[in-house]
């Protein structure tokens, strides 16, 4: 099993190579690949380092699968050639989300729909994955209508620029900005850009992704997403309006079955979830589940996960974890 790794030398890339060794990948040889400006460096997996190669040479080793952490752009060019040699490619970027010929992957949700001739695999945004995990078993039950979210997102989805000017607004030193303002002690409601209707493309792929991976094209969404000063995950307050009427014990247990999902709700004794707990775990953790008695059949509860983990790297090995399990590479 031949495994590059595209983007190694990025945030979510290393965390990549760390999943990849804390769940025993099955790899009988790691092909790690960067930008021009990175071949030749090392990369460290399972405490051996390896050299950075480019893409031409690594599209020539034919590797199995390859999993992309290296932008729209790369992925737009590169895995169409990867795909072209034989290899299976899990896209990390937004390039082939919503490409009606690709799935848009959580493998809890959704993986059987894959097949073999499935050569170019999208991974979903990381706010959006952490949200359906805990979705998909209430859309099953109670049908979902509507959805209102807001998310409290941290840093570490923009990279290591934004990281390193928190780290700069701590310590009160200059240095390159990651966003237009101040990131400490501040809430900048604009994750990526504009798009003409007013919504940022993180808001509108919280709508467009939610829809494809539940498939259901009339769950009506709405989302406003922000960006916070944390590192260790993204939060997000969703509300709920189901066709149906629910039990609140019932949607408890559903998600405590969920596999991937923790539910820790207890106001009695201040469990809720929490980013700074989340950072380093690959569950999603749920709490404040509540009915909302503004509307019927209405349900407010609080998502959080590390989103370099789930929301990336571990749900993208998951994905190969299920190509291999079931023989489609």
């Amino acid at each position: 099993m031949r495994v590059a790794v595209v983007g190694a030398t990025g945030m979510v890339g290393q965390v990549m190579l760390q999943v990849l060794a804390e769940r025993n990948f099955p790899i009988t040889e790691l092909i790690p690949v960067a930008s021009e400006r990175s071949i030749g460096k090392k990369v460290t997996y399972k405490q051996k380092e390896y050299t950075i190669i480019s893409m031409a040479d690594a599209i020539a080793a034919k590797p199995d699968i390859a999993i992309f952490s290296a932008g729209g752009n790369t992925s737009l060019e590169f895995a169409p050639k990867f795909a072209e040699v034989g290899t299976t490619v899990i896209d990390n970027s937004s390039a082939w989300r919503m490409d009606r010929t690709k799935k848009l992957v959580v493998p809890e949700i959704n993986a059987p729909a894959l097949t073999a001739t499935d050569k170019i695999i999208a991974n979903p945004n990381c706010s959006t994955i952490q949200m359906v995990l805990a979705l998909a078993p209430l859309h099953k039950k109670y049908g979902i209508k509507r959805l209102v979210v807001s998310t409290y997102q941290s840093i570490t989805g923009t990279g290591v620029k934004a990281v390193q000017q928190l780290e700069n607004e701590y310590t009160g030193s200059t240095g390159e900005m990651a966003y237009p303002y101040p990131i400490h002690r501040n809430a900048i409601p604009a994750c990526d850009v504009f798009e003409e209707n007013g919504y940022t493309k993180e808001e509108l792929k919280l709508v467009r992704e939610t829809q494809k991976i539940l498939d259901d094209r009339s769950i009506a969404v709405t989302a406003t997403a922000v960006r916070i000063p944390v590192v260790g995950g993204h939060s997000e307050s969703v509300n709920l309006e189901f066709r149906n009427d629910y039990d609140l014990s019932e949607v408890r247990k559903l998600l405590s079955e969920t596999d991937g999902v923790t539910v820790q709700d207890n106001p009695d004794t201040n469990t809720y979830p929490m980013p700074i707990y989340a950072e380093g775990k690959d569950d999603v953790f749920v709490g404040r589940i509540r009915r909302d008695h503004s509307q019927e059949n209405s349900l407010n509860m609080w998502i959080v996960s590390d989103n370099l983990r789930k929301g990336a790297a571990t749900n993208a090995v998951q994905i190969g974890e299920y190509l291999i399990e079931k023989g489609l590479v």
